[in-house]
């Protein structure tokens, strides 16, 4: 066999780079902070590139679709509430920059804590082993009772412990996300997975009206995705439930020949999850519309959306 010889070079074509299409141009670059700057200062100086103009265009939609009257729905895990964003998101419901919001049951849990007593969160690693976790006897009591009589009054889950949170007037009213919802009159629907919350573990629960309550706010639910075309749904940090369901409320509505399209669909979470990203931001949208996947830490993401919202929404 012949040796091996290098390839030659001397025949290579080129072309001039002024002439090459490119992806990154200093036009998009961000620029430094001065100090003294306004908020939309910063806005404009963020990189337009990959996710600083992702950021925009999310913010964009958002901001067209309450403009010409579709909806914004927001599906949120607890995690959002554990962080701190709960007077960002009330705002919101204040603002109506959202018309629409779907918890899972961890989300009424936590929301009714901080009504309570100002906080919430155990802490699971200390108590688990003495078999203490979820034991709070008062989270458990209230949120039982109130399922059961709103699932009495043929009240769905969220505006059954909405309604509650307002009639006892707890010290924190103000920082629950439910109460302000129900105070709003704003749709706020719960979705249970059974045996996943703590209040499922005491014998105050009743599954007939839990089973009856949650059913009742995904039929709710799926009527709002109904209405969604040209309108936005944002997922915000829930990686199974929250995905699943709106997978399933729009598969309902589709059936029963509503057209649910084009849409915008965001999914912000500090890790993308495979359901997430397949069951909101792609699949939603195959028929129309675009999908966006925005990565950061809750805390910092949501809040530098919804300014961004915030901001736009003042432009005439």
């Amino acid at each position: 066999m012949e040796k091996l010889k290098p390839l030659s070079l001397s025949g290579l074509e080129t072309y001039s780079l002024k002439d090459r299409p490119s992806k990154v141009s200093r036009e998009a670059f961000g620029r430094p902070w001065r100090p003294g700057g306004s908020l939309r200062d910063f806005f404009e100086g963020l990189p337009r590139i990959l996710a600083g103009e992702d950021l925009w265009q999310v913010a964009r939609a958002w901001v067209q679709a309450l403009k010409q009257q579709r909806l914004v729905l927001l599906g949120m895990g607890a995690h959002p509430l554990k962080v701190g964003l709960s007077p960002l998101l009330i705002d919101l419901v204040q603002r109506g920059l959202v018309t629409g919001i779907a918890l899972n049951g961890a989300g009424i849990i936590h929301d009714a804590e901080i009504a309570m007593v100002g906080r919430t969160s155990e802490d699971v690693d200390q108590v688990l082993g003495t078999g203490q976790f979820g034991m709070a006897r008062e989270t458990a009591e209230f949120l039982n009772a109130a399922i059961s009589w709103g699932a009495a009054q043929g009240l769905g889950l969220g505006e059954a412990v909405g309604r509650r949170l307002l009639a006892e007037n707890f010290p924190y009213l103000h920082l629950s996300l439910v109460a302000q919802a129900a105070a709003a009159d704003l749709p706020l629907t719960v979705h249970v997975a059974v045996g996943a919350d703590i209040i499922h573990l005491h014998p105050s629960l009743d599954p007939q009206a839990l089973g009856a309550a949650t059913h009742l706010d995904f039929r709710l639910f799926a009527a709002q995705v109904s209405r969604l075309a040209e309108g936005v749904y944002l997922n915000l940090g829930s990686a199974v439930l929250l995905p699943e369901v709106f997978l399933k409320a729009l598969t309902l509505a589709r059936n029963l020949g509503h057209q649910v399209e084009p849409l915008t669909t965001v999914n912000l979470d500090f890790i993308q999850h495979y359901r997430p990203l397949t069951n909101v931001v792609r699949r939603p949208t195959q028929g129309g519309g675009r999908g966006y996947a925005l990565t950061g830490h809750h805390e910092l993401m949501f809040p530098l959306l919804t300014a961004l919202v915030v901001e736009l929404m003042e432009e005439v």
